[in-house]
């Protein structure tokens, strides 16, 4: 079977961001498929060119069965939500021209956020008259209205004609949170599975030593609160620093977070202001070191805004921790919490306080046993229900029934 991929925010395992497809088409190929991606070669979590740098298409193997494609992409991603959009619209387009030149192919994937990419997996199917599967990552553009960055009406409007044309017109999509499927199933999907996000429990491991990792960034000695991932609105990291404010006073206490984003400038400006000298901002790290990243750590921070449709959310990161053998840290209610409180895994409190997070870390510094102990549980949590593996297998069944 010939799979192909439309992901623009596709990450490869040795660059930055979430890796979950990378992983997903690795499974597919040592099971006898092709996959070919299509993907930008401009980074969704730093905005900036990755490792391809040339105005069109170039390609890319790993191993036999799998071929990246990177498609041009108008390069202002970051720059304001007009400068994304055309961003987009610019990749929507330049992947289907190359998708037209992919042969043999038995069922195209289309995968949201961005929503736009969707429309050349369904127009991308049809030509080719093979199946078509959407999968649902992101309630766009209703996360995007939630937050604020979509507020013209009639931009809503035809973001929202374009959501329900796409789950109407997919012969199969697919959710990666159990809080999706009344959503899409509201809007016109005809028919939906769940495939949850997880984990790659073999490459998280609690046996890692995180010793060199300390001693390479000089954070030896220190209880480590990490938060791993994008810096962007969505994230609330604000936050985080105002909690890191709370505990400046507890010397041995380190707040870490890890990764890029738009917010990150406004971000450094506001430790800074505030004078905090337990933050610390690294950039981001290819997922192949992550693991190495979340050894050093002593618990992890998962955070979103306090909205209402954010409890609808799986996020990656939460999993990777837990993996990880790390208690978490969640400000992110919903059905993540039900996850955390399910498997002891670590310390729930209110998104958007910075008070209740900093008694969380303060909770887990002072009892290092039953901060390891959360983490066990955790770890092993994971490898019963989320592991990457068994996820993949679930996804590579519903491909071949979609082809069959």
């Amino acid at each position: 079977m010939h799979i192909l991929l439309i992901h623009q925010a596709f990450a490869a395992l040795d660059e930055p961001g979430g890796t979950r497809h990378h992983e997903l088409a690795r499974f597919f190929a040592e099971h006898g498929h092709q996959v070919t991606i299509i993907t930008s070669p401009i980074s969704y979590l730093t905005g900036k060119a990755g490792k391809s740098k040339i105005p069109w298409v170039e390609k890319q193997t790993d191993g036999e069965h799998i071929a990246i494609l990177r498609a041009y992409a108008y390069p202002a991603l970051h720059r304001s939500f007009a400068h994304r959009v055309v961003n987009f619209i610019s990749f929507m387009l330049s992947s289907f021209l190359i998708g037209l030149k992919v042969k043999n192919v038995d069922v195209v994937w289309g995968t949201s956020p961005p929503i736009f990419q969707g429309m050349t997996a369904w127009a991308m199917a049809r030509i080719k008259r093979i199946p078509f599967l959407f999968e649902v990552r992101d309630l766009w553009p209703a996360f995007a209205v939630a937050v604020g960055v979509l507020r013209q009406p009639l931009l809503i409007k035809a973001s929202e004609w374009l959501e329900r044309f796409l789950y109407h017109r997919a012969d199969l999509v697919v959710v990666n949170s159990p809080g999706y499927i009344q959503h899409v199933k509201e809007r016109g999907a005809r028919r939906v599975e769940l495939v949850q996000n997880g984990t790659d429990t073999s490459m998280f491991n609690p046996g890692i030593d995180g010793t060199e990792f300390r001693r390479r960034i000089g954070i030896e000695g220190m209880f480590v609160a990490l938060y791993a991932g994008a810096h962007g609105l969505s994230n609330d990291l604000g936050v985080v620093i105002s909690a890191a404010q709370k505990i400046q006073s507890c010397a041995n206490i380190l707040v870490v977070l890890l990764g890029d984003g738009k917010d990150k400038p406004a971000l450094q400006a506001q430790a800074e202001g505030a004078g905090l000298s337990n933050i610390l901002f690294l950039p981001p790290i290819p997922k192949v070191e992550m693991p190495y990243a979340l050894a050093a750590a002593d618990c992890c921070i998962a955070i979103l805004k306090p909205l209402e449709l954010y409890k609808t959310t799986y996020p990656n990161k939460v999993f990777d921790y837990m993996a990880a053998g790390k208690p978490v840290v969640l400000a992110i209610d919903g059905v993540i919490r039900e996850v955390i409180d399910q498997a002891h895994g670590g310390i729930a409190v209110p998104p958007g306080n910075p008070d209740a997070l900093a008694d969380a870390i303060l909770c887990l510094a002072d009892d290092p046993e039953k901060a390891a102990r959360m983490g066990l549980q955790g770890r092993e949590f994971v490898e019963q229900h989320f592991d990457r593996e068994s996820l993949a297998s679930k996804f590579l069944d519903l491909l071949v029934g979609l082809v069959a």
